[in-house]
């Protein structure tokens, strides 16, 4: 694990906040040189801390506002099952996160979908017919109150 200092963590900040800023103005903000911050943003990209630089949209404003967690418990815990199952899921276009769990499930899967009807599609096409399954839980958000993609730096 690379050592971070807190100029590496300024710029981790900015750059979550701010994935388009110029090289430029990212050093003004940061207090470095341009030369000196476009090495350090080099090096944090070299060493996979900065994994990607995205385009954060808005799913209400695409028509996709009803967010569902779905737990998920398995048949067994045998690797062939886990594997197939994780193999499945990657290909579900509406399933936007998918964790292996400690506790009462084995998965939880958060899932995007124009509103209940479309979630029922989503169910009915994929997550049923997902391998492995032998539970499945839904919950409907009602609100989101705090949603960020910024990791604590």
């Amino acid at each position: 694990m690379m050592e971070l200092d807190a100029t590496d963590a300024r710029i981790l900040t900015v750059l979550q906040r701010k994935g388009r800023i110029s090289n430029a103005d990212l050093s003004e903000e940061v207090h470095l040189s341009a030369s000196a911050c476009h090495r350090r943003v080099q090096r944090l990209e070299d060493a996979g801390i900065i994994r990607d630089y995205v385009a954060l949209l808005d799913p209400r404003k695409l028509g996709r506002p009803t967010v569902v967690f779905v737990e998920i418990t398995l048949s067994g815990q045998a690797d062939e099952v886990l594997d197939a199952f994780e193999r499945e899921v990657r290909l579900i276009p509406d399933v936007l996160e998918c964790h292996l769990m400690a506790g009462t499930a084995d998965y939880l899967l958060k899932v995007i979908a124009r509103d209940t009807e479309d979630f029922a599609r989503i169910h009915r096409r994929y997550l049923a017919r997902l391998p492995g399954v032998a539970q499945m839980h839904s919950s409907f958000a009602l609100r989101t109150v705090r949603q960020t993609t910024a990791l604590p730096v």
